[in-house]
């Protein structure tokens, strides 16, 4: 959805009195006598970043450009050089930028508030679909342009009052298309970064954009390489850069995805043929050979842009036709200057495009505000704290000057067209190859701005072999718009069911096998720490119900069954700056809780009642060098003065890098140290992974019946060495597990089972 119109004072459709007065008029920069040149820029995705390359060498052969057209990635290259960047700025700020980043689906997730953090333990994120007016309703681009449009719109800053693109320091055009008639739209007015983006509205990858009513996509579907445009412009010579990518192999047909890019690839080149077509026999053609680069290997930026300038620079002496002297290059390039970066004082900041959501609510806590001077850096950041919360498919701002001269920005936001209803869906599998295995399936819904503070309801259902359900209601109290002091109420309630074995000691043999149920109720009074962390203070009330399944001579404990009930206190605080939930790369996460208050519990043969306190404290701390080698250490102290039903202590240690080498749940006690030493190397990402990783481990920890037995010289140890990827379902393992006093295991592992 489009955002809707701003109100006059503040309308970026369009062209206030001061904005055109501020804009410089059009103005030729050709001298009598020579020919008119017209450069073309095709799409072609990350390929499209050899265009930096070619100007490279235009420039250092003195060939004045006096309009440009682009499509796609040309539209971008060229519409930034137009507004004045050189062929030297160009390729320093495009080298500067990490592109992973630039096109992930969500802000970093260092930036995100706790609760969207922890969200990532429960279920992966990159399977969302919503509820809309009844129906359900699947994202429509795979990758978030959000992080683009902030580029170009830092990129633009010095010719944002232009909004006829004739008055640029180059006059452009971008090419996009009509998504609703399939006709070309030629776009030479309005918001240039806005155009640039429109221009490159890749089907199925970026969502496409809404300019006056009109759905455009990706230009390159009708136009990719438009010469007719340059041509309309006037232009008398035409260099045309070609770029695009080549038909896929007869091997790369075999998925949807490789089918579905061959028919876009089809389409591109049967237009691009066309536009060669016309080409006469002044004008001059640029193929750079690309070889088996991408469209998508934007990581490769200095590659493709060396691979531009090299076989350009071949082309010195067709060019030499088209360069002028020292002195009219010089006069011509001083023309093109770019204003600098302006600073106003700020007179309003509004928003726009919201329709589900209250953006209004988080004003404050965002550094761009009326009274301030306008800096772009702080505008990108409330982009991305506005992005953050995970309602938009689209945060961009814009710096405006009403038609009385007040500056101000305007943030504006696309909501999910599939809220505010969302789910997301993941897997819970692991299995030892040993006989014991566990499946779950696991569902969350989360049903967003329920209430104008901004108040979410969230479930998540579990199916399987531990069936369970919990649910919070989340209502901010708005006590004080500060981030840090946005406090908030959340009751709680969940419940589960799970199959819970015992052993005869740490390395002795099963000794029976119950099925544990358990509810909890409670309620939050929180504060936010911004993008830092969280604390949370509460009452609770806790119950396990243990049903005896089966049991051997070796179980000590009462075996008909028993009962706990916890009513306590807890205090609850996380620091978490992790940049990823798994396969950290950098960061650290460090959780604390305290509980007390009293617990009964009892069996067959009686029951008692009795204070209890706990004392639990956990940190994770990453760190890279080199881009692919990472440490990761992770430790855990928990301590409990009581014991848990069946006898058994409350916390327990085993399983995969748990103290590998040991059953889940084989070490137990009410004290409990550990300690895990990860080393991981990044191999090359494969389809449908964040990163794809081998490394090792090495673990070690105890537990203890009492605190007066707790000694590191009796601590056990385990290692693993494993191939793991952090897939669109959760972390995926594939391991060997070895423990000196335990036993050797081989563990297959997907999703949180």
């Amino acid at each position: 959805m489009s955002p809707s119109p701003l109100p006059a004072a503040a309308s970026a459709a369009s062209a206030p009195a001061a904005a055109r007065a501020a804009a410089p008029e059009p103005r030729s920069l050709q001298p009598a006598g020579r020919p008119r040149i017209g450069l073309v820029l095709s799409g072609g995705g990350a390929r499209g970043l050899a265009h930096v390359g070619v100007l490279k060498v235009l420039e250092r052969e003195r060939i004045p450009i006096d309009v440009i057209a682009g499509t796609s990635m040309g539209a971008i290259i060229g519409g930034l050089y137009a507004s004045g960047m050189s062929a030297e700025s160009l390729e320093r700020e495009l080298l500067k930028v990490d592109w992973d980043q630039l096109f992930a689906t969500r802000v970093a997730r260092r930036e995100l508030s706790q609760r969207r953090k922890e969200t990532d333990f429960e279920i992966a994120s990159a399977l969302e679909i919503g509820l809309r007016d009844g129906e359900l309703r699947v994202p429509i681009g795979t990758l978030s342009s959000r992080g683009l449009e902030s580029l170009l719109r830092r990129y633009t800053l010095p010719v944002r009052a232009v909004r006829d693109f004739d008055r640029l320091p180059t006059p452009f055009r971008a090419v996009a298309t009509d998504m609703e008639n399939g006709q070309p739209l030629v776009l030479k007015e309005g918001d240039l970064a806005l155009a640039m983006r429109s221009s490159m509205s890749v089907p199925g990858v970026f969502a496409p954009t809404e300019i006056e009513g009109r759905i455009l996509g990706d230009g390159g579907l009708v136009n990719n390489l438009p010469v007719d445009v340059a041509r309309a412009m006037g232009a008398d010579v035409v260099i045309a850069v070609n770029i695009g990518t080549p038909l896929g192999a007869r091997d790369t047909l075999g998925s949807l995805i490789g089918v579905t890019t061959q028919m876009i690839n089809i389409l591109t080149e049967q237009n691009v043929q066309r536009s060669l077509a016309t080409l006469g026999p002044r004008d001059l053609l640029i193929a750079p050979q690309l070889g088996l680069l991408s469209s998508a290997d934007f990581a490769k930026a200095m590659e493709l842009i060396e691979l531009g300038e090299l076989q350009t620079a071949q082309m010195v002496l067709q060019l030499e036709a088209y360069g002028v002297d020292q002195a009219s290059y010089q006069s011509w390039a001083q023309a093109r200057a770019r204003p600098g970066l302006p600073q106003p004082v700020l007179e309003f900041v509004k928003f726009d495009g919201s329709e589900v959501t209250r953006p209004e609510r988080f004003a404050e806590q965002l550094e761009t505000r009326p009274g301030k001077p306008f800096a772009a850096d702080a505008a990108e950041r409330d982009a991305r704290r506005l992005a953050a919360s995970g309602d938009y498919t689209r945060v961009d701002y814009q710096l405006l000057r009403t038609g009385s001269g007040d500056d101000g920005v305007v943030f504006n936001l696309e909501e999910k067209s599939w809220g505010p209803n969302y789910f997301r869906f993941g897997l819970g599998l692991s299995t030892d190859f040993s006989g014991r295995s566990s499946f779950n399936v696991k569902i969350a819904h989360v049903w967003r701005w329920l209430d104008e503070v901004g108040s979410e309801w969230r479930n998540v259902v579990e199916i399987g072999s531990r069936p369970g359900w919990s649910t919070e209601w989340y209502r901010p109290l708005g006590w004080n718009t500060s981030l840090g002091h946005d406090w908030f109420i959340a009751p709680t309630a969940s419940a589960d069911r799970r199959e819970v074995v015992t052993y005869a000691g740490a390395e002795g043999p099963e000794s029976g096998r119950f099925r544990r149920s358990s509810l909890r109720l409670g309620v939050d009074l929180g504060q936010p720490w911004g993008e830092f962390g969280e604390l949370r203070l509460g009452p609770y009330l806790q119950r396990w119900d243990d049903k005896t399944l089966i049991v051997s001579r070796d179980f000590a404990a009462p075996g008909g069954g028993t009962e706990r009930r916890e009513i306590g206190l807890r205090l609850r605080a996380i620091v978490d700056q992790l940049d990823y939930a798994f396969f950290a790369q950098e960061g650290y996460r460090l959780v604390g809780e305290l509980a007390g208050g009293r617990v009964r519990s009892g069996s067959d043969a009686g029951e008692a009642e009795r204070d209890f306190s706990r004392v639990e404290a956990n940190v994770n701390v990453a760190t890279t060098w080199a881009a692919k080698h990472t440490l990761n250490f992770y430790g855990s102290t928990l301590f409990a003065g009581r014991s848990a039903p069946l006898g058994r202590g409350l916390y327990a240690l085993g399983g995969f890098q748990n103290l590998s080498g040991y059953e889940p749940g084989q070490v137990e006690g009410n004290y409990l140290l550990f300690g895990r030493a990860s080393y991981y190397y990044r191999l090359t990402p494969p389809a449908l992974t964040r990163g794809f990783f081998a490394g090792l481990s090495l673990e070690a920890g105890n537990a203890w019946a009492e605190r007066r037995q707790m000694s590191l010289g009796d601590l056990r140890t385990g290692t693993s060495v494993f191939l793991g990827a952090d897939t669109g379902l959760g972390p995926l393992y594939v391991g060997v597990a070895y423990a000196p006093r335990g036993d050797t295991a081989v563990y297959l592992l997907l999703g949180r089972p």
